[in-house]
């Protein structure tokens, strides 16, 4: 029996990728998101199956995974992929915009990992791997909580590892760096701005010099992740993290082999620049 792997945001990006990529290994592909009436890229086939699902309405999960269980006889992987960035001044981030971003990318995760564990738990192995972020590990300014999401995803997988491994359930985190796919753009369409924060202005600017900077540096494509979320999902070790890009594996090493006080010292060099010090 050919296997399956269950994705979350399968309707662009990195989770369509990956629904391509294993479709093309024989791997049988559960492709779920909020409209799939609308995905003209992926299509229902022997070995892919389009469902809806909204990670914010866990009510409809087990209908779901019951439907998908039902056509392919079992889930194998489950790949944590729904989520978006609220970028932007903190202070400029209202309570509801905090609260959508840990609805989607914690909490909702949480909650389909929750509704998949007895079917891996019955058949006695599974694998859950999970989509966080460079900036899971190593933050920037511009995305304090989007990050807050990420971090709260690593320790949450990292102790959820431990956890699971007595149920024969391996826990796997993918950790892009720089990708090239359109999360930039659709970042900035909801980035927080407050006109009245005029105090913030020049650090805008001079931040959004920098990130340009960094983006035009190029980075990893979504395939390149699908790669490595398939090298995952076959993976036999206990490797818990993998690391895409070589803009980010610098800084973690940094913040992993030295002091916390240098690996701030090198961030703030990029991101607290001495010419707007008061």
């Amino acid at each position: 029996m050919n296997k399956t792997i269950f994705i979350t945001g399968a309707s662009s990006g990195i989770g369509q990728a990956t629904a391509q990529y294993f479709e093309t290994q024989g791997w049988n592909v559960v492709a779920t998101m909020r409209s799939p009436e609308k995905q003209n890229v992926l299509k229902n086939s022997e070995r892919m199956l389009l469902l809806k699902l909204d990670i914010e309405h866990p009510e409809t999960f087990n209908n779901v995974i019951e439907t998908a269980i039902e056509r392919f006889g079992r889930i194998d992987v489950l790949l944590n992929n729904a989520g978006y960035g609220q970028h932007g001044l903190f202070e400029a981030t209202t309570s509801e915009q905090i609260q959508r971003q840990f609805s989607v990318n914690l909490f909702g995760t949480m909650e389909i990992t929750r509704a998949l564990l007895p079917y891996f738990r019955a058949q006695k192995s599974g694998n859950i791997i999970t989509i966080t972020s460079g900036v899971g590990r190593v933050t920037v300014p511009l995305v304090s909580i989007y990050a807050a999401s990420k971090f709260a995803l690593e320790g949450f997988f990292e102790s959820l590892s431990f956890e699971l491994a007595s149920q024969n359930i391996k826990v796997k985190i993918i950790e892009p760096g720089n990708i090239a796919t359109n999360f930039e753009q659709t970042t900035k369409s909801n980035f927080a701005t407050d006109e009245n924060l005029t105090d913030y202005s020049d650090y805008l600017k001079k931040m959004d010099e920098v990130f340009k900077g960094i983006y035009s540096g190029g980075g990893s494509t979504a395939n390149d992740v699908a790669a490595t979320i398939f090298n995952a999902a076959n993976d036999e070790s206990h490797v818990l993290r993998y690391v895409i890009g070589s803009d980010l594996q610098p800084l973690i090493d940094i913040r992993n082999g030295g002091t916390d006080e240098s690996y701030m010292n090198v961030l703030r060099n990029t991101f607290t620049p001495n010419d707007l010090a008061p």
